[in-house]
Parts: structure tokens; C-alpha cells; sequence
């Protein structure tokens, strides 16, 4: 029996999804099915070409669907002041001219689950728009993810777009709402382990760019994101929440702090729009919905990170 992981990526292409991205192409034991593009950290045909790119350099040919555009109710946002105009740093990168493989992604992806029932793991490292979707067009797409990690929220931290909310949450929390309430078999990997385990500092970063040419592109892209990580989050260094959260997508164990608890979001508004809500103590008394993530073996993450950005 084969033991190759399929997988299906769900993203906001930037710079951090980027390197996500390379893990999962570039892991010996990984077939990434397919790529699905969705707002969030820059618009989505910015998202397509970013994507395309980094396949590219990694000499894979993964089919990339444009999807959702804007949140299911909220207005629209970006983060390209914490990644680049570009999304990958804005160092010159030649990022026109591809064109994505559908400009259907929410069919794109049923269609793919309903083919694999239970075969297909999906990664979200964006908002959840274009899971939301899917389980509205086709209520048996929950049922059909064999596991779904997701890039989002945070388990014991404050929030890095408002004291209160993790960005990916925030742009969309009625997509995250709808997806935790789906029966998914979800797990969160939210920003507060990335400041746990995954801060990249400058000699690391030195160190991985010095790798070869997929680690010089997985370091030089992430230019404005250290600005603003020095800056904003008041890190000495980077910190890397879609590659820590594809670690757990790729290597399960590699979680070292975990629980299953009930997870919810909220849907106000102000500071507490798309805040996480895990049930520490079970105080809702509603049954457990997702396996959160709290910590992660970082030596053996960075290793990862060495073996993906080595390998040619």
C-alpha cells in the first residue's frame, strides 16, 4: 500500500505560504493534487501568479484555481503592508503573465474530494473562504476530507491584526464558523505557535539562504515581512506561521503540545471580530471539534525547512 500523503493546498499566496508550499512539493513522501487561491494576504490573481512561480522553481506542475475574491460578508482586506505590494517581498520577481488552471476553484476542489472520499488531505493556509463555499455548494465536502489542517487563529495568544484576532480569522470568520461546524476533521496550527516555534532569526536566515537557490528565494522574498515583524510583532526575526502549520500537515507527530477542544469563533465586530475561542475547560459542555496545536518540536521543524530548501 502506498504510503504517499495526497494533499490539496488552500492559499493566500504570500511570501510565508510560499515557503509552505515549497515543504509540501519538495517532501518525498507528498503529492500536492492541487492548488486552490484565495483573498487574504494579497488579491487573488496575485495569489495565482505567486503560486505558479514557486512551482515552477520547485520543477512541479500543479494545476492552481483562482477562488473566492472577497469574504463571504466582510469588506475587503489585504496584507500586503506586512508582505509587499507583490506579496514576495518586492524584490523584482517576474510575476505576470501565468495563468491559473480554472478560474473555478470551490468546483475545482468538491470535485476533486468527491473523486477520493476519505483519500485527500486539504491544508488552509488563508481565510477559509473557499472551504466555507464548499460546504454550502456540497454538504458532503466535510465528510470527505480525510484531515484539514489549518493556518489560523490562536490557541493562547492575542491576536496580530486585532488585540484579539488572528488575521486569517478575521478576514473571514463566518467562513471559519461554517467550517468548524461542518464535522470536518480540523486542526488548528494558530499564529501563537509561530511565535513559539517558528521565529527565524537573521543567522538562520542567513544560514538557510546560503542552501541553494530554492533557499535563496525562500528567504529573500520574506524582505518587508521582516520589517514589519521587527517593527509590528516585535520579533527578533521572522516568524513563519504556514510553514509551521504544513509541518504538522506533513509530519503529525511533530506536535509536542496538543488537545482536542471545542473551538469557535467570534462573529462581532470591533476587537473581537474573528477572535479564537478555544474551551480550555469544557465549559460550553458542547463536544470537541478540532485537535489544537499548541507546540511543535522547532529543531526538528527546522530541519524540515533545511531538508525542503536543500533539495533540487
Amino acid at each position: 500500500m502506498s504510503t504517499t500523503r495526497r494533499m490539496w493546498i488552500d492559499t493566500d499566496t504570500a511570501s510565508d505560504d510560499v515557503v509552505a508550499i515549497v515543504m509540501a512539493l519538495q517532501h518525498p513522501n507528498t503529492e500536492v493534487v492541487g492548488m486552490s487561491i484565495v483573498i487574504g494576504n494579497v488579491p487573488v490573481e496575485l495569489g495565482v501568479q505567486n503560486a505558479l512561480y514557486t512551482a515552477e522553481l520547485c520543477g512541479k506542475n500543479v494545476p492552481v484555481h483562482a477562488g473566492a475574491e472577497m469574504p463571504l460578508v466582510r469588506p475587503f482586506a489585504t496584507a500586503q503592508h506586512v508582505h509587499g505590494a507583490d506579496g514576495m517581498g518586492d524584490i523584482g520577481l517576474p510575476l505576470k503573465g501565468r495563468k491559473a488552471t480554472s478560474n473555478n476553484a470551490v468546483h475545482e476542489m468538491i470535485e476533486a474530494f468527491r473523486k477520493e472520499p476519505g483519500e485527500l488531505e486539504l491544508v488552509a493556509l488563508g481565510p477559509l473562504t473557499n472551504l466555507a463555499l464548499a460546504i454550502r455548494i456540497e454538504p458532503e465536502f466535510a465528510s470527505w476530507v480525510k484531515r484539514c489542517v489549518i493556518m489560523g487563529g490562536t490557541g493562547v495568544l492575542p491576536g496580530n491584526i486585532t488585540p484579539l484576532a488572528e488575521f486569517n480569522w478575521w478576514v473571514d470568520p463566518e467562513a471559519v464558523h461554517i467550517v468548524l461546524e461542518s464535522g470536518m476533521k480540523v486542526e488548528m496550527v494558530g499564529w501563537d505557535v509561530s511565535v513559539a516555534d517558528a521565529v527565524i532569526e537573521d543567522d538562520l536566515a542567513a544560514e538557510l539562504r546560503a542552501l541553494g537557490p530554492l533557499g535563496q528565494y525562500s528567504i529573500d522574498i520574506q524582505r518587508v515581512l521582516r520589517k514589519f515583524c521587527e517593527e509590528s510583532s516585535k520579533l527578533k526575526g521572522f516568524d513563519w506561521p504556514d510553514p509551521i502549520a504544513m509541518a504538522v500537515a506533513l509530519e503529525p507527530d511533530i506536535a509536542t503540545s496538543e488537545a482536542h477542544r471545542r473551538v469557535e469563533v467570534s462573529l462581532g465586530l470591533g476587537h473581537e471580530r474573528g477572535q479564537t475561542i478555544v474551551d480550555h475547560l469544557g465549559n460550553t459542555k458542547r463536544e470537541p471539534n478540532c485537535r489544537v496545536v499548541y507546540r511543535v518540536d522547532r529543531a526538528r521543524f527546522i530541519d524540515m525547512i533545511r531538508t525542503a530548501l536543500r533539495a533540487q
